[in-house]
């Protein structure tokens, strides 16, 4: 039976969207890893991190504030998105092994939109295929009972919550969320005693 491998990602982009804005920097951290009966969390050893040279001129000053990275030194040291998601897609082969890639993040959907796009425009295809994605939003979200506007980052419990803090450092958050994904997939859904 295949397994799944699961990579906690974050993106830092200077916009909305991918293709008219750029993402300028990704992280990933191993998650775990599940064969469906039992989840090995917080898989020691694996994280990947690049910073990308801009892809167009466009960006949106409140994006670039968020991440506080610097346009300018990305466009001469930025690593070059063919080969860094070549690159990317290589440590996810050679980490994943046998497993099927599954990328977890919190909300997925904004970080998922930039790395396929990334992936499919600059590698020629996802290592995540089409559709391998875990939203850990959600799944919070249908174990807590709750609305989807209840179930952010800041509705948390302390319980689900990593020690580590949220920096907006693509490759720290990708670790913060790696430990909320473990603490969430291995939550019954009931409040601690």
């Amino acid at each position: 039976m295949e397994s799944d491998f699961y990579i906690s990602a974050d993106i830092e982009a200077d916009g909305p969207i991918p293709g008219p804005f750029s993402m300028l920097a990704f992280g990933f951290a191993v998650a775990g890893r599940s064969d469906g009966e039992r989840f090995d969390g917080g898989i020691a050893g694996g994280t990947f991190y690049r910073e990308l040279c801009p892809i167009s001129d466009e960006f949106e000053p409140k994006a670039l504030e968020v991440s506080g990275l610097d346009r300018d030194r990305l466009t001469r040291e930025g690593s070059d998105p063919a080969q860094a998601m070549a690159e990317a897609g290589e440590w996810i082969a050679a980490h994943a092994g046998s497993g099927r890639p599954v990328l977890v993040g919190y909300p997925v959907v904004f970080d998922w939109m930039f790395l396929h796009w990334y992936f499919v425009r600059f590698a020629g295809e996802s290592p995540f295929g089409f559709s391998s994605a875990l939203d850990i939003k959600t799944m919070y979200q249908q174990k807590a009972r709750v609305t989807v506007s209840e179930a952010g980052r800041g509705d948390l419990p302390d319980f689900l919550r990593s020690d580590r803090e949220h920096t907006h450092h693509a490759l720290d958050d990708a670790l913060e969320q790696a430990d909320v994904f473990a603490h969430v997939f291995n939550w019954d859904g009931t409040e601690p005693r």
